[in-house]
């Protein structure tokens, strides 16, 4: 091969190269998609979890709706409020002083104060309990059933079975909500993590039936409502339940509840 056949092949392919870069620089200004720098700033101040607490797709995907003023900017739950504060100076709005949740399992049947009614030796995920008999083998059909399916979605390590009953870890809890969807028997809700008392109960049946099941089952006395002072508890279909933004935290209800279904947490 001559120089002169080297120097022609070099130049086309330099004369392609500089054809594709300028091809590709055209195309990327063309298609360039705009960034919103607000939702990128937003987007950094989020904490990363990804959890999906905030209803939407990621944290990417609620950084964009709250660039967009779709979500507020304390949608976050993980964050709470000092992310939204820092999201809210970005987006040049008010935070608000938003109370901080935790998850709570209104429920104390466990080994030693649920009866059971059979041996069950299956499929340990509480979602697939309705196909089983009575729907579960404990007593108490509308109590926790213990195979963890709340603790298995949790991605913060903040609630774990203890002697056959879920228990969240207060201080591990970023209220993100997952628990609450997959708990078959919808026993976890979430509460103002000051709260000092909670009705740990979510038993409908009336009081010998609910009795029979578990040692600690609400039985719907009333009680606890006529000793409140602060007219925060209220007993509907059987099982009593304490309105936190009324609760004093003075304890009266927990020390007249006959079955200890209402319990300190504070």
């Amino acid at each position: 091969m001559n120089v002169t056949s080297i120097l022609i092949a070099a130049g086309i392919v330099a004369a392609v190269g500089i054809f594709i870069g300028l091809f590709l620089g055209l195309a990327g200004i063309k298609f360039r998609v705009q960034v919103d720098e607000k939702e990128e700033a937003v987007l950094n101040a989020l904490p990363g979890n990804n959890c999906g607490g905030c209803g939407y797709a990621g944290c990417s995907g609620l950084a964009a709706a709250i660039a967009k003023g779709e979500a507020p900017v304390g949608a976050c739950p993980v964050g709470g409020e000092p992310v939204a504060k820092v999201i809210g100076e970005i987006m040049g709005v008010d935070a608000g002083s938003g109370k901080k949740m935790v998850a709570f399992v209104h429920c104390q049947g466990d080994c030693d104060k649920a009866k059971t009614v059979y041996a069950y030796d299956g499929a340990q995920d509480c979602r697939i309990m309705s196909f089983v008999p009575s729907g579960g083998p404990k007593a108490c059909h509308q109590g926790c059933l213990g195979y963890g399916t709340c603790v298995k979605e949790c991605p913060f390590d903040a609630i774990h079975v203890v002697n056959g009953i879920a228990v969240v870890d207060k201080d591990k809890c970023k209220a993100c909500g997952k628990c609450i969807a997959v708990c078959p028997k919808h026993l976890i809700s979430l509460i103002p993590y000051e709260s000092k008392f909670e009705v740990s109960c979510k038993n409908t049946d009336k009081g010998p039936v609910a009795m029979k099941a578990c040692d600690t089952a609400c039985i719907g006395c009333g009680l606890c409502m006529k000793n409140c002072p602060a007219g925060a508890v209220k007993v509907e279909n059987f099982c009593a339940s304490i309105d936190q933004e009324k609760c004093i935290g003075c304890g009266a209800c927990k020390e007249k509840c006959p079955k200890k279904a209402i319990v300190k947490i504070g």
